[in-house]
């Protein structure tokens, strides 16, 4: 387990309950030595003092409605020698950060990014993904969960999340940091294909794991409808002109405005959006297509060293270890009051409730600490697992745990 000093930045805009509960998330964090920057408006400066939390992070009130300026604005007072990103929709596993950084902690690699697990908890929103000039991705199949270093090419990068990634401080400082001309969308990619011109070498981490909510903002809906592309349309078009010859962005470009027109179309017929939002929808766009065209783009200052020290996070409780409860409706009352003594205890708690049923299963971190995972006792948790299969509660348990072994347990 590497002890590096890690400076982990959240970015938080118009959502400050899902930021309380990612930094709750953040606190059960297995690393011995890491720091929690949080880089929000007044809504989330608000939450965090409010809660207490305020006094044991670095706190940075930005308004600006710009990720990859407030990335910037994190990575200023970041003081640890490795800096990790995380939206504030999600939560990461215990061990995230200590999979996550090992390979840059050990020089393997200048960047790295996990796997990041969707709504339900279980499935995999993102894995392991290349990334070109154009902007495409391309999933990478890996033979195990071990981490691989990939060294990048100007025709190919590593695609790293932006809700699950970490960089080498010194390196992403001397860069610039994130380019602020992409407002939302692509600036992980730009930095990714800005690290792959330059043959650097990233780490794909297969257990470095968060939960991505995908939760509303002012771009989309609960139910992901989006409300406009224009920043879609807008990145795309400055991340072309970083990246590609002119020559070569009309295909591209058609090819991303006939995939978002589909995507309207499911939501559509899915009862999102109305038939008539998918024109207007459409037209935000070419809206952001055309001002990309225009964008001011220009080099990037480097970003000089934190003057603010390291800020250490301190835990209030000592970590006792990994517990897990099992619960049935008749018992609930119990097992939930046993899970919250276990919490104030200092313990991680992961409880399995299960129904007499096949239905699948799902994960959520809840706003006590707590890990619930609910779902029939016959029915699937992995989606590629059988829809159905006999188990008794104690068999099912411990085939949960050994899916959970080396993510929300310590190192095996």
């Amino acid at each position: 387990m590497s002890a590096a000093p890690v400076s982990v930045i959240v970015v938080s805009r118009d959502r400050p309950q899902h930021l309380r509960r990612c930094v709750k998330g953040l606190m059960q964090l297995l690393h011995p030595n890491f720091e929690i920057i949080v880089v929000a408006d007044q809504r989330g400066c608000e939450e965090m003092a409010a809660g207490g939390i305020a006094k044991c992070i670095k706190l940075i009130p930005f308004d600006e409605a710009n990720i990859a300026a407030a990335r910037n604005a994190g990575l200023e007072v970041a003081a640890g020698s490795v800096v990790a990103f995380i939206d504030d929709d999600a939560i990461p596993e215990p061990t995230w950060l200590d999979h996550l950084v090992g390979p840059i902690a050990s020089r393997q690699a200048v960047a790295a990014g996990g796997y990041v697990r969707g709504r339900n908890g279980i499935s995999f929103q993102w894995r392991a993904r290349d990334v070109r000039p154009n902007g495409w991705t391309e999933e990478l199949l890996l033979d195990s969960d071990d981490p691989i270093c990939v060294e990048g090419s100007a025709q190919q990068g590593i695609k790293t999340e932006g809700t699950n990634m970490a960089f080498d401080r010194d390196l992403l400082c001397k860069l610039g940091g994130f380019d602020p001309a992409f407002q939302f969308y692509l600036d992980e990619t730009d930095l990714n294909m800005r690290l792959a011109g330059l043959e650097m070498t990233t780490a794909i981490v297969p257990r470095a794991q968060v939960h991505h909510g995908f939760a509303a903002s002012d771009k989309r809906r609960q139910d992901r409808a989006p409300t406009t592309l224009f920043p879609i349309g807008r990145s795309l078009k400055i991340y072309l002109r970083k990246h590609l010859p002119e020559t070569k962005h009309g295909p591209v470009i058609d090819s991303e405005v006939k995939a978002q027109r589909r995507r309207l179309i499911e939501h559509m017929i899915a009862g999102r959006i109305e038939p008539k939002d998918v024109s207007v929808l459409m037209a935000t766009m070419v809206q952001g297509l055309l001002e990309g065209e225009t964008a001011n783009i220009v080099p990037l200052a480097p970003i000089s060293p934190s003057k603010e020290p390291f800020l250490k996070f301190e835990k209030d409780v000592i970590d006792a270890g990994h517990m897990a409860l099992v619960g049935r409706w008749y018992s609930w009352s119990r097992v939930k009051a046993a899970a919250r003594m276990a919490r104030e205890e200092g313990y991680r708690v992961t409880v399995f409730r299960y129904s007499l049923t096949a239905l699948f299963h799902h994960v959520r971190f809840q706003e006590d600490g707590i890990w619930l995972q609910r779902g029939g006792l016959f029915g699937r948790s992995d989606r590629s697992d059988p829809v159905f299969r006999l188990w008794t509660k104690k068999s099912r348990t411990a085939h949960e745990m050994s899916r959970l072994a080396g993510i929300r347990d310590k190192f095996p």
